[in-house]
């Protein structure tokens, strides 16, 4: 049994890809991937880049830079190899040259579209009321609360799309299988699907913080050109990462009050961003973690399990397991 009930910060992370899962634990990350026949595919690998001047990945703020570039590379090699799936049983063959250089492709498009979504048109917005107001403060309120609200309609918009809604719903099962270990419990099906599905260490706050860093920093930027103004915007934008990867590293060590007022809002747009997964997503989850990170080795370690305790409860999932393929009437029973 376990002796403490606080939660305990485990450093996985991870991200929702097509019909699956990727979890990174250090230098390692695992894909898994439900097929289109039903099997669960998974690759584990080491990501080589994460080595690269190792002395300044581990610099408060600098870190933070390192970190957004390298989960944006990794995502889109992630989500690359689960649609290769897909791509299969269409039966639709892929240059592997071609493809990687579709994928640098779409990560620079990607990064566009975001500057010029979230940086450039808030900026253009708020400017056509320079003539009605004329407090500069207040016109960088008005184009931070600008940016909030197209990053909501974004995140409401593409909410609204199948794919998207099922993407979410892997993004929860990701998110419970974290809290899960977190909280001390056992990484069984049963255990995951009662975790929380909202996480402070989220994507999604991570992109509030970096909104909200955004506005504070840009309020303070007093330059008359307007071109200058965007340039030095989007300059900075590296400056507000890291500063909001320090503020969601920290949300996600601690549990006081202060933390959790400042981690509230992303928490409550997560709600928008994740879904409630089923068993069989949950289950493709589990296999992510368990393809990078000795869960067993965290709970004896953080919370006082014993070995035998892990085994009994790991028995106990086999059996309901079995039990819930048991042929009724003579007939299998139907997987939902």
């Amino acid at each position: 049994m376990a002796t403490k009930q606080s939660k305990c910060y485990s450093g996985i992370g991870g991200q929702a890809v097509l019909e699956g899962i990727m979890m990174k634990n250090k230098d390692k990350y695992a894909v898994a991937v439900r097929k289109p026949d039903g099997e669960i595919a998974v690759d584990v690998e080491e990501y080589q880049d994460g080595r690269n001047m190792a002395g300044a990945r581990t610099i408060p703020f600098i870190r933070g830079i390192f970190n957004f570039v390298d989960s944006l590379v990794l995502g889109m090699k992630c989500l690359n190899y689960s649609a290769s799936f897909y791509e299969e049983e269409a039966n639709e063959p892929t240059d592997p040259k071609k493809e990687k250089l579709l994928s640098g492709f779409v990560t620079m498009l990607s990064v566009a579209l975001a500057v010029g979504l979230f940086i450039v048109l808030p900026y253009y917005l708020s400017s056509l009321c320079r003539e009605s107001v004329r407090n500069t403060s207040l016109l960088a309120i008005i184009e931070g609360v600008i940016r909030l609200g197209i990053f909501l309609l974004y995140v409401v918009g593409i909410s609204l799309m199948k794919d998207i809604r099922r993407l979410y719903r892997y993004h929860g099962a990701e998110h419970k299988c974290i809290n899960c270990i977190e909280r001390g419990r056992p990484l069984t099906v049963d255990n995951v699907m009662r975790s929380s599905r909202l996480h402070k260490r989220c994507g999604t706050s991570f992109i509030f913080f970096v909104l909200i860093v955004s506005i504070i920093l840009f309020f303070f930027i007093r330059v008359e050109n307007p071109v200058e103004r965007v340039v030095l915007r989007i300059l900075l934008m590296p400056v507000v990462a890291g500063i909001s990867y320090e503020i969601i590293r920290l949300a996600g060590k601690s549990d006081n009050i202060l933390i959790r007022i400042i981690s509230a809002p992303g928490m409550l747009i997560q709600r928008l961003t994740t879904k409630e997964p089923d068993e069989d997503m949950v289950k493709v989850a589990i296999v992510a973690v368990e393809a990078v990170f000795d869960w067993k080795a965290f709970l004896q370690e953080h919370y006082g399990y014993e070995d035998t305790a892990l085994k009994e409860n790991r028995a106990d999932d086999a059996v309901q397991a079995e039990e819930e393929t048991e042929p009724v009437d003579g007939q299998p029973k139907e997987e939902a």
